[in-house]
């Protein structure tokens, strides 16, 4: 029985820590479609670094049906994605230098994924995140709120 208790309680410890790591590391997927499979992340304020990896699962190319994942803060995401029109795919339609965007990963198409981290050092508890594809026109339907608890 004690044995049975150790090793309960391993179990839980194990399980715990892989909780808790998995709250600083998402995979999201997208396909040809405006759909992210999540629509909320909750990341653990424990958190340093955050790291996404996004895997496009569709067909057509990034210049056809592009994806990406850019984090603002709510009232930023309509200015930041207007502005990353103009910016263009080579820039990954996000303005090079934008003091608003907290976080962006590569442009990708079909069958490609990219990852990016970034540190919590940006993100107040008090404000609400937003993120979003910043392929022009896409930031309407593909979002999610990001927040840390």
């Amino acid at each position: 029985m004690k044995i049975f208790i150790q090793l309960a309680f391993a179990f839980v410890f194990v399980t715990m820590s892989l909780v808790a790591d998995a709250s600083c590391d998402f995979q999201i997927s997208v396909g040809d479609n405006l759909k992210f499979s999540q629509d909320k992340i909750v990341a653990s304020k424990t958190c340093e670094t955050i790291t996404i990896t996004l895997r496009h699962e569709g067909k057509l190319s990034k210049n056809m049906m592009g994806h990406n994942w850019v984090l603002t803060s709510a009232e930023d995401v309509s200015a930041v994605a207007t502005d990353g029109m103009s910016a263009g795919l080579n820039n990954q339609y996000v303005k090079p230098g934008d003091s608003r965007v907290i976080a962006f990963s590569d442009m990708i198409g079909g069958g490609e994924e990219t990852s990016m981290s970034f540190s919590i050092d940006k993100i107040a508890l008090d404000t609400e995140y937003i993120f979003f594809c910043s392929f022009p026109g896409h930031f309407y339907a593909m979002r999610g709120v990001f927040e840390l608890a």
